[in-house]
């Protein structure tokens, strides 16, 4: 009998266990939620329960019930942004509280290593001016993040082993690098709490994002997982599995808009097929999250030397990212061939993470916030005009002229050999938007290009300091 009772008691505990609100792992103390909008809230219960949701910033009590497999969903009303800790109470006849809750603004930094890199840095990629960040951040109570485990996966997830961290000196280490430096700006500059849900995976493809249809439509992969080991022994760089497991677990989470760092590994794809393929992406993880056309904001490649036959296969795909932005609506590009420095030729994360970060931010504050004392216009190519043995060359977005007017680096001028040599650059006098090339070795020149190399550091800025974009005249 004692036996048969302790065996009702186990069963009774597991029912009660069972019966308890379980709210998604992104739904947890410490949070950020975006503002002023309607936020979804997820998690598990009993099939069939009544689940009641009590935000603490009002008194309105929501309610939804849980499916037949015990999944529940449903959308509360959010207050402005603010440094107020707020908790939220689920109840389903058994109370679940998270707390510390703060209202803000939140991002997904998405993408491979170089925003997945920490703090802390990787083993021999350090991020630059790391103990100052440790110092520093024990002010910045207003920032958060979640870090989603990197995992691979054939069948999309919908939940993930992770948790909201503040950030302070003994969690920023681990926090990415470029994404702390955005909402670290972001922040202070708006004065409200930043949340950072970070879904990245180092090495990956944009094909290990996209879904097995778009894959399907798009590509001609086989997606088998017999075939996908077999063609990619490198498991970062399998299609599917990564956007599956890794990403697939923040679709319901409310979000402002998208950061993005990727491309190193898409290097040496050919013609159109990156910019088209980011394209699908950008399109597909907006329908996926459901809040229309969110802001994506994403960064060109940093040099490095990848030792293709020609030495140009990153100027390439640089070209695709550039080309990118016209094809997503409400996208923008930052620049960083400046943010190397020569002794990097073979670091491909490379130390300057700070002004990766702000430049994005710059251009969120700008385009997003309404902060437009923020510049975000790079220096764009225009057109060129040979005169005589020289090229004169004309940008965009020099607002009010070119920072340096000699020592300018990074060109290259071709005759009619389509052979290119090194040139020398320099600011064309009584213009503010035009630079003149030449070599000794083009008496002719007919085209120019402008840090078209794997690795070559540019240092022509305009006259708020951001960089050129890499380009060429020609369509060889």
């Amino acid at each position: 009998m004692k036996k048969f009772v302790v065996s009702a008691l186990l069963v009774m505990a597991t029912v009660l266990a069972s019966a308890k609100v379980t709210p998604n792992n992104l739904i947890g103390d410490n949070m950020v939620l975006q503002r002023n909008t309607s936020v979804r809230l997820w998690g598990k219960a009993s099939p069939g329960k009544k689940v009641t949701v009590s935000p603490s910033w009002t008194s309105t009590v929501y309610s939804t019930t849980a499916a037949s497999d015990g999944s529940f969903l449903l959308s509360v009303d959010t207050p402005d942004a603010g440094m107020t800790p707020y908790t939220i109470t689920f109840d389903d006849g058994e109370k679940t509280v998270i707390s510390n809750i703060l209202i803000g603004e939140v991002w997904i930094a998405a993408g491979q290593s170089n925003m997945e890199m920490p703090i802390r840095g990787f083993d021999n990629c350090p991020v630059e001016d790391y103990m100052d960040v440790v110092a520093d951040a024990g002010r910045e109570g207003a920032i958060r993040y979640a870090k989603v485990p990197s995992v691979k996966s054939m069948v999309p997830l919908d939940n993930a082993d992770t948790k909201w961290q503040v950030t302070d000196p003994n969690t920023v280490m681990w926090q990415s690098a470029t994404a702390y430096f955005f909402a670290r700006l972001v922040s202070r500059t708006l004065g409200i709490p930043v949340g950072i849900i970070e879904a990245n995976k180092g090495g990956t493809k944009v094909e290990s994002w996209l879904t097995k249809e778009n894959l399907e439509r798009y590509t001609s992969i086989k997606l088998d997982e017999k075939s996908l080991e077999e063609n990619y022994s490198q498991d970062w760089v399998r299609p599917l599995v990564w956007g599956n497991g890794t990403f697939n677990p923040v679709l319901n989470y409310t979000v402002k808009g998208i950061i993005y760092y990727q491309g190193c590994s898409n290097v040496g794809d050919q013609g159109d097929y990156y910019s088209r393929l980011l394209g699908v992406l950008v399109r597909q993880w907006r329908e996926q999250i459901g809040l229309g056309d969110i802001p994506f904001y994403y960064v060109q490649i940093a040099p490095y030397a990848y030792n293709t036959a020609d030495g140009t296969a990153g100027a390439y795909l640089r070209e695709q990212q550039f080309k990118a932005k016209s094809l997503i609506p409400n996208s923008d590009i930052v620049c960083i061939n400046d943010l190397v420095y020569p002794y990097e030729t073979y670091q491909i994360h490379p130390a300057q993470k700070r002004k990766v970060g702000e430049r994005l931010a710059y251009i969120a504050l700008n385009r997003l916030y309404g902060k437009t004392y923020f510049e975000i216009g790079y220096p764009t190519y225009n057109s060129m005009k040979i005169e005589g043995s020289q090229i004169s060359v004309k940008f965009d977005n020099m607002t009010g002229g070119v920072r340096r007017l000699s020592g300018i680096e990074g060109f290259e001028v071709a005759g009619e050999d389509r052979v290119f040599h090194k040139a020398t650059a320099s600011y064309k006098p009584y213009t503010n938007d035009e630079v003149l090339v030449s070599s000794p070795e083009v008496e002719n020149p007919v085209a120019v290009r402008y840090c078209f190399r794997d690795f070559m550091i540019g240092n022509l800025f305009n006259a708020v300091g951001l960089p050129a974009f890499p380009f060429r005249s020609d369509d060889w």
